[in-house]
């Protein structure tokens, strides 16, 4: 059974448009190698012909994955966000309560995460952690360097 996912439209549409290039440029790219391999003379030990050949394969597995993706993907309704309590597309801004440093994450599908955008997964410890909880909650949350606990401060879409 294929796994549903959520992303938001900008996300969504990313994902597309990589699947469209892929099967675009990425299979034109492979054919002219391929070709250009096979006007180097026997196939049999032909070393460049063989990579290609390869990079062919690992193309097509990629664009089967990502049709798989984007064929079970939903779109999910930011109006629809419950702002009461941390969800997925929330954003949140929490403290640290030991250093009382404060970040914002806004919590998204695991592919769409980006902590360098302040985008973090659901499926992260932090972001497991963070799920369900209101304006005001205090928890604790085990990370691979230990056990950080924070603060909801905020939660906005």
């Amino acid at each position: 059974m294929a796994k549903v996912t959520y992303y938001t439209e900008e996300g969504l549409n990313r994902l597309k448009n990589e699947l469209t290039e892929l099967k675009s440029k990425g299979r034109a790219d492979i054919a002219r190698q391929i070709a250009e391999a096979r006007d180097k003379g026997d196939l049999s030990e032909n070393a460049e012909y063989d990579a290609a050949k390869d990079a062919q394969g690992l193309l097509e597995l990629k664009i089967s994955k990502l049709e798989e993706v984007v064929s079970n993907a939903r779109v999910l309704d930011e109006s629809n966000v419950d702002l009461s309590k941390v969800s997925i597309l929330s954003t949140v801004k929490i403290r640290n309560i030991k250093n009382g440093a404060t970040v914002t994450y806004t919590l998204v599908s695991e592919e769409e995460a980006n902590l360098k955008q302040g985008k973090i997964s659901v499926q992260s410890p932090i972001g497991k952690g963070l799920l369900g909880k209101e304006v005001g909650d205090k928890t604790e949350i085990k990370v691979p360097a230990g056990s950080l606990e924070f603060e909801v401060l905020e939660i906005t879409r």
